[in-house]
Order: structure tokens, then sequence, then C-alpha cells
């Protein structure tokens, strides 16, 4: 199919590659993400490029966040075979494929990170169901990974749905996302990542969520007072290959590939541990007046009842997909969660 690419990541190819041919044969493979090289995405991208360098012949080229556009750019890149790997959250991707939005249901995956990261590890929607969903797509799935709990930062305190009443607050081009936030009472305003930060500084917006070291590393907290920890929900991210690229690789290659994404998804959650506290603790050291609260069980227990009618909106959305997806991540979390 041809794929005619828009003038911004037609800039960003020139500015950013040089063209090879046979993507499959490439002595460089590229790999582009959401986030600085420092951001968790960043720290898991370098450890894969580390164990790929480490075991082939082949070198990885590593675009973070801002080098070659928004995260539809780098989706777009990625599909069209000019980047040979992608990070990209399902936030973004829940647009091309509406199951992943599955990651958005409020208080769906567990707060314990030792069964967090055990559901990931071993979820069968994840390794089987959601692999042959991104295929569809042109896209080989590699692994998906948390990247910590994520909290809603506003300009002013937040305890309970009320709170947000009128709050227009910034999220991912993402349906479910945006009915979440209508569920809890705001307004969802969605925003590209760019204008975040200017919408909170000049009122805009009053609010955006983001798991901590986010926050502490784009300065989020510059242009808010309050750090809201509700609980609902945390930041889940996909490293997908072009497919048509894996699929002309041999099987050594192959294996280099998914040797590279074992050892860097458990290098990553190793490097998450504490991760929450030592940014949390930043934020504080920048800016002392700034409120960081963890809502009790009794506050959550409004927010955890606006939950069910977003899980009711997504299989709306998905269909007998949808809710296959989801019997499949209940049934994986009940086995961790035992």
């Amino acid at each position: 199919m041809k794929k005619t690419l828009t003038p911004k990541v037609l800039a960003g190819v020139i500015a950013g590659m040089v063209m090879t041919t046979g993507a499959a044969q490439a002595d460089t493979w590229r790999y582009a993400f959401e986030e600085a090289l420092t951001d968790v995405q960043g720290m898991y991208a370098t450890k894969f490029k580390e164990e790929i360098e480490k075991n082939s012949d082949h070198e990885l080229e590593l675009f973070p966040y801002g080098t070659l556009g928004e995260s539809a750019d780098i989706m777009e890149q990625a599909q069209a075979g000019i980047l040979q790997f992608v990070d990209q959250s399902p936030g973004f991707t829940g647009a091309l494929i509406p199951e992943a939005q599955v990651f958005f249901v409020p208080y769906l995956l567990p707060n314990d990170p030792e069964q967090l990261n055990e559901f990931f590890r071993t979820s069968k929607a994840i390794n089987e169901d959601f692999k042959e969903l991104y295929a569809q797509h042109g896209l080989e799935l590699l692994t998906m990974f948390p990247e910590g709990a994520v909290a809603m930062t506003t300009q002013e305190p937040v305890t309970s749905p009320a709170d947000l009443d009128g709050v227009k607050v910034r999220v991912m081009t993402n349906p479910l996302l945006v009915e979440t936030y209508k569920a809890f009472g705001a307004t969802p305003t969605p925003l590209p990542w760019g204008e975040v930060y200017g919408g909170l500084q000049t009122n805009i917006i009053q609010g955006q969520e983001n798991p901590a070291f986010f926050i502490e590393s784009t300065k989020m907290y510059e242009v808010t007072d309050y750090i809201t920890y509700a609980g609902h929900s945390n930041f889940t991210t996909a490293v997908m290959a072009n497919k048509d690229f894996y699929d002309g690789l041999g099987e050594a290659d192959q294996k280099v590939i998914q040797d590279a994404t074992d050892v860097a998804f458990e290098y990553i959650l190793d490097y998450q541990q504490g991760l929450d506290e030592d940014s949390i603790a930043k934020i504080k050291e920048a800016k002392p007046e700034m409120n960081v609260s963890v809502l009790t069980e009794e506050q959550r227990a409004p927010f955890k009842a606006a939950a069910t009618q977003v899980e009711a909106k997504f299989i709306e959305m998905t269909g007998d997909s949808g809710k296959a997806i989801l019997d499949q991540l209940k049934a994986d979390l009940e086995a961790v969660t035992q």
C-alpha cells in the first residue's frame, strides 16, 4: 500500500535520516520513542540498543521525543518502514487499535509493583492476543511495560470528582481517556504534548496526568500546584517493530531482537524501583510548596464508582473483540493477584 507522508514527517526524515534500500538488510536500525533519553522509555531504548549492538553487527540509532515530530508522526514513520522500531503508548495507539484503550479503564491494573510486573510478564492478552491485533496494522508487538503510577497535576486540590468540575484536563487523543475524565467530572481536553506546558501556564488547561518521573523531567510542577494520586492508572507503553522489516529478518536477527527485548524489559522494571519517590523528592526540592497527596480508599470510592461506566463505554466502543481482550486481561490479572 502506498503511504503518503505529511510534510512534517518528510521534514523529520530529511533532517534526521538517510534512506536505505532493503530495510531488513540495513546495517543501522532506527528506533523512536515518546520521551527524553533519560526518561523511562529512553532508558529502555538505551538498554535495548546496548544488547542489539553487543550481540550483532547492527547499529541502533535512537530518536527521542521531538526529534522526528509528535507521537502520531513516529507511528506513521514506523508503519511506513522508515523507522524499524517505535515505542508508543496505547494512549495514542488507541485511535489505530481501539482495543489498546483497555489500559485506560480506571482501576483495572493492580497498584502492587510485584503483581503489576508479573502481569506484564505473563499476560496472555499482551503476549498473544495483542500481538495479533498489532500485526493487522503492520506492527510486530515486541513488548509492553508499565512506566509508573499516574498522578494528576492541577492548579487546585483534588479530593473528589466534584473538585474536577469545570477543570480542563489535558488528555492524549484517546477516546476512552476522554470518557474517563468526563466520568471523573472534568472537561477532558486533547492536546499535543508540546502545547501542554504553555497551556497550563496560560490557563487554557488547568490539569494533566502523567507518572511522577515525567512530571519532574518536563517540569510540569512549575505550572501546577497540586499532585494527586487517585490510584486509577499505571502508564503503559508498547515497543513495536515494523512487521515487514521484522518478518524479512533471518532467525538469528529475530532472536537478537527478542533477546534484547527481554533483557531491556527486566532492566526497566528494576530501574523503576523507587523512581516515583525519587522524582517526588526532586520536585519538592525544586518547589518546596508543591502539594503532593495520595487519596484514601474512602476518597477513591467515587472515582472507582465512575470507572464502571468507563468500562461499559470501552465495550461499547470496541464490541466483541474489546470484550474478549478485557475478559482475558481480567483473567490474567486474577492469576497474578491471587
